[in-house]
C-alpha cells in the first residue's frame, strides 16, 4: 500500500534510509578561484606599477617590431577608449560583477568555472582598483593600459584576464559544463 502512494519520480526511501545528498559530489572550488583571482590581480597590479614607474611619459618600447610594442596610456573610458565620460558606471559595473562572482561561488564544483570566474574576478579587481585609486579621483580614475598591438585597442593584463575568463565560461557553457559540476546536452 505504500508503494501505491507514493509519487511516481519520487526516490523509494525506506525505514532508516538517509535520502540522497542534492549536492554534487566533490570539494568546493573556492580555494581556486580565489588563487586564481589573486594571482592575476597581483600580476596585474605589478604590472602596472612598474609600467607607471618605468613607462609612463617615456617613448614606447617596442617589443615585436611594429606589431607589438609597451606604450603607458591612461584609459578612462572601456575597450578601444569608448565611454571616456561613464567612467562611474563602469566602476559601478565591475563593482556588480565582483558581486556576482562571489555569490555564484558558494555554488562552485567545478574547476574549469573556478579557473574562469578567477580570472573574471582578478581581472575585475584590478581594473576596479585603478578606477578607485588612480587620478582623476576615487570612482573617476583611470585604468593604466600598456600592451600595444598594431591596428588594436591597448590593453592591460587584467582585461586579458577578463577576455580568457570570458571565453572558458562560454566554451564550458557550449560543453555544458554547470558550476555546480553538473553536465548536462541541450
Amino acid at each position: 500500500m505504500a508503494e501505491a502512494e507514493r509519487i511516481i519520480g519520487t526516490p523509494d526511501v525506506g525505514e532508516g534510509a538517509e535520502p540522497e545528498p542534492t549536492e554534487p559530489k566533490g570539494h568546493r572550488r573556492i580555494a581556486a578561484l580565489l588563487v586564481v583571482a589573486v594571482l592575476a590581480y597581483l600580476i596585474d597590479l605589478g604590472s602596472k606599477m612598474v609600467v607607471v614607474a618605468k613607462l609612463e611619459h617615456q617613448q614606447p618600447i617596442e617589443v615585436v617590431g611594429d606589431l607589438l610594442k609597451f606604450e603607458a596610456i591612461r584609459n578612462p573610458g572601456a575597450a578601444f577608449g569608448f565611454g571616456e565620460a561613464f567612467t562611474i558606471i563602469f566602476t559601478c559595473i565591475a563593482a556588480t560583477v565582483i558581486v556576482v562572482i562571489v555569490r555564484l561561488a558558494r555554488k562552485l564544483y567545478s574547476l574549469p568555472w573556478a579557473i574562469a570566474l578567477g580570472l573574471l574576478l582578478g581581472g575585475a579587481l584590478g581594473n576596479l582598483t585603478d578606477r578607485i585609486f588612480r587620478s582623476p579621483g576615487i570612482f573617476r580614475g583611470a585604468v593604466v593600459d600598456f600592451i600595444a598591438p598594431t591596428h588594436f585597442a591597448v590593453f592591460n593584463l587584467a582585461d586579458s584576464a577578463i577576455v580568457c575568463g570570458g571565453v572558458l565560461i562560454v566554451l564550458l557553457s557550449f560543453k555544458g559544463l554547470d558550476p555546480d559540476g553538473t553536465v548536462h546536452k541541450d
